[in-house]
């Protein structure tokens, strides 16, 4: 486990998931809101995040946080392990309904309590009708990779919990 993604429904605690995978490993992290997005919530142009991903995959070693559909196979070509965070849709509409307002070290804005995007919502309330087939049928080609899915917050934790005593694992 040296290149990993880590996708899954916005909400789904994607980026608390890479960072304590980053603190256990010491695998650098990039996520990708990051590196998409700009503080004034605008994006940059879809040929610079592919270039800086190119980047990223030439080091040894990553994380990347995020599930943008529109990079996933290119991640998943560069990566040898993949974490799925197949939670219900309720979780993730719950998460990002509280996390508004709130600074985190993956987004370069606080989401703001009164302005909510009603697309970004419905991503989320759409989530696993839509957008979960494909990253399943993603998955399926990419069966040689190292895949983790997990189905709750639980079974993320007690994996995270394993390397942690694991020997292996270099801090």
């Amino acid at each position: 486990m040296k290149k990993v993604i880590v996708i899954g429904c916005p909400g789904s605690g994607k980026s608390v998931f890479s960072r304590e995978l980053h603190e256990i490993t010491g695998l650098p992290l990039y996520p990708l809101d990051m590196i998409r997005w700009r503080p004034d919530k605008t994006f940059i142009p879809r040929e610079q995040l592919i270039e800086r991903l190119m980047e990223i995959f030439a080091e040894d070693e990553w994380i990347i946080d995020g599930n943008y559909g529109s990079t996933m196979e290119l991640r998943m070509t560069y990566c040898d392990t993949i974490f799925f965070l197949d939670y219900p849709t309720e979780l993730c509409y719950e998460s990002i309904m509280k996390r508004r307002g709130t600074v985190r070290p993956d987004l370069p804005w606080v989401e703001s309590h009164d302005d909510i995007d009603e697309d970004f919502v419905n991503t989320v309330l759409n989530y696993n009708k839509i957008n979960r087939p494909a990253v399943l049928e993603r998955l399926e080609r990419f069966s040689d990779r190292e895949i983790h899915i997990f189905k709750n917050r639980e079974e993320a934790t007690a994996f995270l919990e394993s390397l942690k005593r694991a020997p292996a694992v270099r801090q």
